[in-house]
């Protein structure tokens, strides 16, 4: 059985970033065929067009190179309500609960996350992993 993967906003963010060595890094996770949710392409536009001046025709082209290279799970009412019960026992922001929430909806066994603890465990299935640690 394959293990799966789910990037956070943060790797997308560096795959098409100038921080070289991040850079390298985040484009081979993603080329690897990882999951990510609607949240993560929302926020990666939304990153890179106020955070980073690019241009929304750029970050649309990034979104859909999302869509065609990523599996998207949805947010929907059951990644909600699981976000909430991730909050509750782990004391996570809502956003941060709802990235973890998708992966485990999704099945994934592996985070890449630079915003959350490196080696945490949710759930007994999902660990984080900051690949740039």
């Amino acid at each position: 059985m394959s293990v799966l993967e789910f990037a956070d906003t943060n790797i997308v963010v560096y795959a098409v970033g100038q921080d070289s060595d991040k850079h390298t890094k985040a484009r081979q996770i993603l080329a690897e065929g990882v999951t990510v949710s609607s949240q993560v392409i929302n926020e990666t536009v939304n990153v890179l067009t106020r955070k980073q001046g690019v241009n929304i025709v750029v970050a649309h082209e990034v979104a859909e190179s999302l869509l065609d290279l990523c599996e998207v799970t949805p947010v929907d009412e059951s990644t909600i309500r699981e976000a909430i019960r991730l909050v509750r026992r782990y004391k996570l922001s809502h956003w941060d609960s709802l990235i973890v929430a998708a992966a485990l909806l999704a099945g994934c066994e592996t985070l890449y996350s630079q915003d959350m603890q490196h080696g945490q465990l949710f759930d007994e299935q999902l660990k984080v992993v900051n690949p740039f640690f």
